[in-house]
């Protein structure tokens, strides 16, 4: 049996109507910048993600270089970002001219710890950016709490997270701002490229929405030295279709995650721990072990495709040689040599997944020993 990874034809197949009808929509509108859609789109996304605001982005990256720069966050600041993540965390903050402060994760979820978030804050700190690695949000009620004893913004990287909870709210409204991916694998992907920032301050709502669109509120009036960054109408109608069933994707996400937490319990895998307070959407599947690569290489034999995210720590990918970078790796470094991502997604069927389980237990099996003649 082959398992793929990801497969996006199958989730879209079953809502196509509606896409199509979407699609239609814009086409025969004959508008297709900062339009009904988009407008539509970030009423009901902010009401989703439990925040007063949501503004269309181009993608989650830049989503977060205009938050920092909302927040005139630049040269000479440091902002605290975890060892462990995509890259787009750490440009983010190089791109506005502040320096990236790596901090290694908490051990059991992954996700920045709190402790040494506190021991990597400087006089020059001006911001902490965790990321809800997985799916699962970053515990915001110490890092909340961190950032206020130190003045300092709290800015959820939110790309892997949509529909996410920590004591009951949603990822997007847990810190001062947040940025979303809508890279076409999230849990919440486009048909392209596209992202959003979430807050439920006016002004910063005022700022990014400004700084995204040329620096301008009013055309040809640029108050601001801004960039185009605008989702635009066609992607808005369609994330408009699929944000009505991220709910039931989702829930499909964490049962998959509920058999492999159980039927791999014993395997001596590391699965994936999950803070009681939080409500993850599993927008991957991360197992830990040793023999990552013996693993990766048994389930591809087997016909189970999967991803290491991420292999190199943001520290040492060549694009930060030689660059300021400050803060700790070594849990992150760790990280990259020792997991793996298995198949997880709204398009996995039972059948398929106990496949994945039977294929993960085959090789963690202690080898047979022959019998005595």
């Amino acid at each position: 049996m082959k398992v793929p990874f990801l497969d996006l034809s199958l989730p879209h197949d079953a809502i196509r109507g509606d896409l199509d009808l979407a699609w239609h929509r814009v086409l025969n509108r004959s508008r297709y910048i900062l339009g009904e859609e988009v407008e539509a789109f970030e009423s009901e996304f902010a009401a989703y993600c439990e925040a007063e605001h949501a503004i269309g982005v181009a993608n989650g990256l830049d989503g977060l270089i205009l938050i920092l720069r909302a927040y005139n966050i630049g040269a000479g600041d440091e902002v605290l970002v975890p060892s462990n993540t995509f890259i787009a965390t750490w440009l983010a903050v190089s791109q506005v001219g502040a320096t990236p402060v790596a901090v290694d994760p908490d051990p059991s979820t992954y996700n920045m710890d709190p402790l040494g978030a506190a021991r990597a804050i400087s006089s020059r700190t001006r911001a902490i950016m965790p990321v809800h690695l997985y799916g699962q949000t970053a515990d915001m009620a110490e890092l909340r709490a961190l950032a206020r004893r130190h003045n300092l913004i709290c800015i959820e990287d939110a790309a892997q997270a949509h529909g996410a909870t920590f004591e009951g709210r949603r990822a997007g409204s847990l810190g001062d701002a947040a940025a979303f991916s809508f890279y076409p694998g999230k849990n919440l992907g486009a048909l392209g490229d596209g992202g959003a920032v979430t807050t439920s301050d006016t002004v910063i709502a005022r700022q990014v929405r400004e700084l995204a669109n040329y620096g301008s509120r009013e055309k040809y009036v640029h108050r601001l030295q801004g960039v185009n960054s605008r989702l635009d109408e066609l992607q808005a109608a369609l994330l408009r279709v699929k944000l009505r069933h991220l709910e039931d994707w989702n829930a499909r996400r964490r049962a998959i995650a509920a058999t492999y937490c159980a039927d791999l319990a014993d395997t001596g895998l590391i699965l994936p721990q999950v803070d009681p307070r939080a409500g993850p959407v599993w927008h991957l599947f991360v197992v830990r072990t040793e023999q990552r690569d013996a693993l990766a290489a048994h389930l591809e034999r087997a016909g189970v495709t999967t991803q290491i995210h991420y292999p190199i720590a943001p520290a040492d990918a060549e694009a930060y040689a030689g660059a300021p970078v400050a803060g700790n790796s070594q849990l992150g470094r760790t990280l990259g040599r020792e997991i793996l991502s298995l198949p997880i997604g709204p398009h996995l069927r039972d059948d398929e997944v106990q496949h994945v389980v039977a294929a993960c237990r085959e090789a963690t099996s202690p080898p047979r020993r022959a019998g005595i003649a």
